[in-house]
């Protein structure tokens, strides 16, 4: 990790134009590189009806060329987490070499688009001009499941991370931001390019549980067989081979892992797409996902506890480490479920800890989200509670 490209830090208190301004002028002074090449901001919801004002002194006093982010009701800076807490968070990054193009997506344009050319149009950007997309949005007023369907055909590969914004508690109203404005719908992405790429993590917070199988009938998002047996049947086989305590740990926490990329010769950790189990009848032995299986997909049933948590988020973690070889970290953003944190582990600061733990001090990010945005495979997915890290490193 460069310490000298990214800093963070949060800032905590009623809006007030003057310490605001030193705030974001003592952190720019922190950053010791010559330029800012992109700044990440989340706030509290709280503080939107200042945002613009808000937006104004970051970009001037701390020298943001393009200043990207989102409302949310908890926030991440370095390794802290700050749950429903007033203030905001700011990341300073400095990319050297990369090529950043902004822009802003409407539901209008998500309904309308027809194919993967209309989006390089759109968002002024092609597959070989880009390394990777963040993206933040409203979840009230946009179909991010279906932004995702049509950028996975406009960017094929192409890494799509971020989450979408949250608001005050029971309102459907949030907010994202591109460097001086403030849109309460639609979202907001940054397109990685030139020598800067994205690096991601998925933690999905599930253990695999039990072997991997073959669907063998299908329909809909119901699975009828696996392995030419009633599915019902698999599930119920797996759960009587565990132990009494992992039965404990298991009931009520069953989820399904479904593979991507059938030409793997084996399956691991991160291989998965995890979906909810909506239900499960024994007199026809069909389960019921949220998802929709396929005949011939591997299949692999999935624990989701805090104990799972920790243990997926901290393997991919390592095995990121490994792949990175010592290469540069310029910086991160962490896109966290509104339902892990201390909801789930009982205390603050878990992911944005273990983060720093593993991959070292970073100048990180994020906040926690209604929803999050990561890769699986060479597929990108809409995911909930889920961990969804965004690195920036050097392209090689």
């Amino acid at each position: 990790m460069d310490k000298h490209n990214a800093v963070a830090s949060h800032w905590c208190a009623k809006f007030d134009e003057d310490g605001l301004q030193k705030w974001a002028h003592g952190l720019r002074a922190q950053l010791a590189a010559p330029q800012v090449t992109l700044g990440l901001v989340f706030m509290a919801p709280q503080l939107q009806a200042h945002a613009q004002a808000i937006l104004e002194i970051l970009r001037l006093h701390a020298q943001v060329p393009l200043l990207v982010g989102c409302t949310s009701e908890s926030l991440i800076a370095l390794d802290k987490e700050y749950e429903n807490l007033n203030g905001l968070v700011l990341g300073l990054y400095y990319l050297p070499g990369a090529q950043l193009q902004a822009c802003r997506v409407t539901g209008d344009q998500v309904e309308e688009a027809n194919g993967p050319g209309y989006w390089h149009l759109e968002t002024e950007v092609k597959p070989e001009q880009c390394n990777g997309w963040l993206v933040f949005a409203d979840p009230f007023h946009l179909d991010m499941e279906r932004m995702i369907l049509g950028w996975n055909e406009a960017y094929p590969g192409l890494p799509i991370i971020g989450g979408l914004a949250s608001g005050m508690e029971n309102e459907t109203r949030t907010w994202v931001f591109l460097n001086g404005e403030v849109y309460d719908s639609g979202a907001v992405a940054v397109s990685f390019g030139g020598a800067v790429q994205i690096k991601s993590v998925i933690s999905q917070g599930c253990t695999p549980i039990g072997e991997t199988w073959i669907i063998t009938k299908a329909e809909r998002n119901l699975i009828l067989e696996i392995g030419k047996r009633r599915a019902y049947e698999i599930l119920l086989e797996m759960f009587h081979r565990m132990s009494p305590e992992e039965q404990q740990k298991t009931r009520g926490n069953v989820l399904v892992g479904l593979a991507i990329n059938e030409y793997l010769e084996d399956f691991h950790r991160g291989d998965f797409l995890v979906r909810n189990l909506l239900g499960a009848d024994p007199r026809s032995g069909i389960i019921a996902v949220g998802a929709t299986p396929r005949q011939g997909q591997t299949v692999q049933f999935q624990r989701r506890d805090a104990e799972a948590a920790t243990e997926d988020m901290s393997e991919l973690l390592k095995r990121t480490q490994q792949k990175l070889g010592g290469q540069t970290i310029y910086g991160g953003c962490l896109c966290c479920c509104n339902g892990r944190g201390s909801r789930l582990f009982g205390a603050q600061h878990h992911d944005a800890a273990l983060v720093n733990q593993v991959l070292g001090q970073m100048g990180l990010t994020g906040f926690f989200c209604n929803g999050e945005i990561g890769p699986v495979g060479e597929r990108n997915f809409l995911h909930g509670y889920t961990a969804s890290l965004a690195l920036f490193v050097p392209k090689p």
